[in-house]
């Protein structure tokens, strides 16, 4: 395992919020009746890593949980009021936007000027210049004021000038999200020359498939304190968790205030409903059969039609459709379709349809359920669009789209004599 680039040794870090500070010395002195009172706010506290030479690393965690603020204590900005940071190499950082840009100056004198700021040299910036305005895209412009420079123009300047200036450590806070999608593209690919070239990365995002799929590490911040410390799939899966059983006990609690307040109301009405057979809900089972509120992709789940037969219906048509947010289809099916015999159905029961494996990718879903007669000419009931199905991450990555085919890949290596 290579030696630890970056080792964060029992860091805490704190900050003072006053009530209502002065904003002037005007109004220091002259008003009165302030509130003077100071709270203490710990934005780190105690947290321990160690990051990998030549690694990509990631903090993640949700706003507010102190990613930005170990970034900073790593990059030297801010000094922890206990434990210590040790680094060992020369760190170029990119924390916002058109850091350490003058606005009056020129695209080309910024290069220049924030470029010494970072450490080198006259000749080396003459080296690297041609490669810092192609990467950047701003050839046009280089002689004008940034102060005119869009959004875009500025983060893929400032972006250019951070990666070529030869870092031995990268310190990046979330920036490349603002970008186009062909500037996120090219960040990763020089992300990941730079990997090759022994550079040590440190990331803050909220982008999980880059944590996922390009980070060697990470680390889980919540409220200051670290939660988890481990490679990049693991440590998104552990955070994943959590925000889904959250989103769950949310989702029950406003289930639970919902059936209270809704008490004795009248049933919504229908878009088709006839008495001989009617759908009573449609809920979402895992593998064990136990009723959840998001499935997992990847995992084995369970879609049930609940009913009621007021009167024996013989060989009723059950099925269901799957709508993703944007009204586009995606799937769906029926028991006839399936080849399945219903026989006669009379009073309450369970239709259910098991898929062993979620082939959705992560996202949210409407959910259609419809009940029809043998020859599907006669609808008994329809519920359109009246469910959510709720499809999140799980420990494998999910395909790009919609669903996942679930095939295997397979190779044939050619002599090459």
């Amino acid at each position: 395992m290579a030696e630890p680039k970056i080792i964060v040794d029992n860091v805490s870090k704190q900050f003072r919020l006053q009530a209502d500070r002065s904003t002037s010395i005007k109004e220091l002195f002259t008003r009165r009746g302030r509130d003077k009172s100071v709270d203490e706010f710990w934005a780190l506290k105690d947290v321990s890593l160690e990051i990998p030479e030549g690694s990509m690393y990631a903090l993640i965690g949700h706003n507010g949980s102190g990613k930005s603020t170990l970034l900073r204590c790593i990059a030297g900005i801010y000094q922890p009021n206990g434990g210590a940071v040790h680094v060992d190499g020369r760190i170029s950082t990119l924390l916002e936007l058109g850091a350490g840009f003058h606005p009056d100056l020129s695209g080309r004198e910024n290069i220049y000027m924030n470029a010494t700021m970072l450490g080198m040299s006259r000749k080396s910036i003459d080296a690297v210049f041609d490669d810092i305005v192609g990467f950047a895209g701003v050839e046009r412009f280089l002689d004008s004021p940034v102060k005119v420079y869009s959004t875009g123009m500025y983060v893929r300047l400032g972006f250019s000038v951070a990666v070529h200036v030869q870092p031995e450590i990268l310190i990046i806070d979330e920036v490349i999200a603002v970008g186009d999608e062909q500037f996120q593209r090219r960040c990763f690919d020089h992300l990941y020359s730079l990997r090759k070239q022994g550079v040590t990365i440190v990331v803050v995002t909220h982008g999980l498939a880059i944590v996922e799929t390009m980070c060697d590490g990470a680390a889980w911040l919540e409220g200051g304190v670290l939660q988890r410390v481990g490679t990049g799939p693991e440590v998104a899966a552990a955070y994943l968790g959590r925000v889904n059983d959250r989103e769950a006990e949310q989702r029950e609690e406003t289930r639970v205030r919902l059936i209270s307040s809704d008490a004795g109301a009248a049933s919504p009405e229908r878009a088709e409903s006839h008495e001989d057979i009617t759908i009573d809900d449609v809920t979402f089972a895992n593998a064990d059969g136990e009723d959840v509120s998001h499935i997992v992709h990847g995992e084995k789940f369970r879609l049930r039609i609940h009913y009621t037969a007021s009167a024996p219906v013989e060989e009723p048509v059950f099925g269901f459709a799957i709508h993703a947010m944007n009204g586009v289809h995606v799937t769906g099916t029926n028991t006839q379709i399936n080849g399945v015999s219903t026989g006669v159905v009379a009073g309450s029961g369970v239709a259910e349809f098991a898929v062993p494996a979620m082939p959705l990718v992560p996202a949210e879903y409407e959910v259609s359920g419809a009940i029809a007669d043998r020859h599907v000419q006669r609808l008994f009931d329809r519920r359109d669009r009246e469910w959510r199905l709720i499809v999140r991450h799980g420990s494998n990555l999910p395909p790009h789209g919609l669903m996942d085919l679930g095939g295997e890949w397979s190779f044939v290596q050619e002599d090459p004599t």
